[in-house]
């Protein structure tokens, strides 16, 4: 499953170690090779404090909410395919951030119950969870541009300053899933960072769950205007095509920004 991926894409280099690893290597079962990369992570623990394990989908109790199960026993329910394997992927590499979504969804099930309808700070918190990357930069003028649809301005006019003034890391797993075999209006949910781009991703973890914990404690984080869509096929470098400004014209993908409200405050 996990061999047939490029890990070579620049979607999935933040990951690319656990591909490389001995026990994924070995061809052996999934949850196994998680959990012998999660054993020496000490840090790797639910907001409970217990330690993190990747357990089959048979182990998730009848009844019970996947986010409250976690955040009660700090075992993750884990299937043989795709999603789950990003899944757990993320948790490795973000684990304070996915704490801090695990916990944010566990409280408001056990206040609100599971129902059809999430709350927006659930809704918020499972968007980021399925769905988000990370765009981190210092010059706020860039994500301004993002938030304002102003696609020619971010991918051509300041083309020059991807890599070298911001970068876009990948989150959400849902999205890595897509990005397996990636189409052109494959669209993220942004969220900013004030950060260098190179920063390491264990000092971007501890940046970007204070940053949303703070968003959640002012009740910034509620719902998908909480985040700035970006199609992340038009981010230079992870698509060949992108090289030619016209591949900014296409208006079903680059849509024209229909914003009123001022941009939330984020950092």
């Amino acid at each position: 499953m996990l061999s047939a991926i490029d890990w070579t894409r620049p979607w999935f280099r933040p990951f690319a170690g656990f591909a490389a690893s001995a026990p994924a290597r070995s061809g052996g079962d999934l949850r196994q090779a998680l959990n012998a990369c999660a054993a020496p992570l000490p840090h790797l623990r639910n907001a409970q404090g217990l330690p993190l394990r990747f357990v089959p989908q048979a182990d998730l109790p009848e009844g019970v909410a996947y986010e409250a199960h976690i955040h009660a026993t700090g075992h993750v329910p884990t299937r043989d395919n795709l999603h789950d394997a990003f899944n757990a992927l993320v948790w490795l590499q973000f684990p304070e951030t996915k704490r801090l979504l695990n916990r944010l969804q566990a409280e408001a099930i056990a206040r609100d119950g599971v129902g059809q309808v999430r709350g927006g700070l659930r809704d918020a918190a499972t968007l980021f969870d399925e769905n988000a990357v990370i765009f981190v930069s210092r010059d706020a003028t860039l994500f301004d541009a993002l938030r304002g649809f102003a696609w020619h301005e971010l991918f051509v006019s300041q083309r020059n300053a991807w890599h070298a003034r911001c970068t876009v890391v990948p989150f959400g797993h849902a999205l890595l899933e897509k990005l397996v075999q990636p189409y052109k209006s494959v669209t993220a949910h942004a969220w900013w960072i004030p950060a260098a781009p190179d920063t390491p991703l264990d000092r971007l973890d501890r940046l970007l769950a204070g940053s949303l914990a703070d968003a959640a404690s002012a009740s910034r984080l509620a719902g998908g205007r909480s985040f700035a869509p970006l199609p992340v096929l038009g981010i230079p470098g992870w698509c060949d095509g992108n090289a030619d400004p016209a591949f900014y014209a296409d208006t079903s993908v680059f849509r024209p920004g229909r914003r009123t409200a001022a941009p939330a405050t984020q950092g």
